[in-house]
């Protein structure tokens, strides 16, 4: 699922991740002085803010995709990054005064195990976070797109079942991985797409769930869902107004 070009993810969900940054940042406490690592770090959009808010040399990420970790190198050529995922991260105990993973917690095949890495390796009283689409209340940016499989496929199977995309999960799965004085917020991310084949065309690029589901449609299936998703988004514009889960704690 995300063994892709990093432009088909930038395009895909990457084109939302900017939006969460600055956002998550915020939330996290992040500010000069401190070292971060970007856990699950994809293309890069939480590693640039970091970097413009502590400096390329207090700022670790990992992802676990090879293409991601190449994309982020060479974006980012004065950061360290490695191949590696949240539930086996390469660093010493309480190496970093916070850790956040961006989008990632609904991904990781153990959630608390990984939220249990992101706590040893930050220091103590240090800040861990982590934030999710809302899948399951539907206001992630692909709700129109998994409304339109589910009509067309009862039997699909949507990313409303991920850890942490449902309210207050997140908060548990923090407190089963030891985190203390848990707080949560909501983050935003509205986005205009200029055409309906501008928001439909990263469908078609084998970026997780939802493109690996399109990559197994037969081309009638395809036009059938490609042409639901259209009468879903009809207007003059499409505005995408999604929604994620966040939570901080301390190691």
């Amino acid at each position: 699922m995300f063994s892709v070009a990093a432009e088909s993810y930038d395009l895909f969900m990457g084109r939302y991740s900017v939006l969460l940054a600055s956002q998550f940042a915020d939330l996290a406490g992040i500010r000069a002085g401190q070292r971060a690592l970007d856990v699950g770090c994809g293309t890069g959009a939480l590693t640039g803010e970091l970097v413009e808010r502590l400096g390329p040399g207090a700022v670790v990420a990992a992802d676990p995709s090879p293409p991601f970790v190449a994309a982020v190198r060479e974006r980012f050529p004065d950061v360290e990054v490695h191949e590696a995922a949240a539930e086996h991260l390469p660093f010493a105990d309480g190496a970093f005064d916070a850790t956040l993973a961006q989008l990632v917690v609904h991904f990781m095949p153990e959630p608390v195990a990984g939220i249990s890495e992101m706590a040893r390796v930050t220091r103590r009283d240090g800040v861990v976070a982590a934030c999710v689409w809302d899948f399951a209340g539907n206001r992630g940016p692909l709700g129109e797109f998994w409304q339109a499989v589910r009509e067309l496929d009862p039997s699909a199977h949507d990313e409303s079942h991920l850890p942490g995309v449902r309210e207050r999960h997140l908060i548990e799965l923090f407190e089963a991985a030891g985190l203390r004085s848990i707080e949560t917020a909501t983050l935003t991310a509205d986005l205009e797409h200029p055409t309906f084949e501008a928001w439909w065309d990263p469908f078609t690029r084998g970026v997780g769930p939802a493109g690996a589901y399109v990559a197994t449609l037969a081309p009638r299936q395809r036009a059938a869902l490609r042409d639901r998703c259209r009468e879903l988004l009809s207007g003059p514009t499409i505005i995408i107004r999604a929604r994620a889960w966040a939570a901080r704690g301390l190691a």
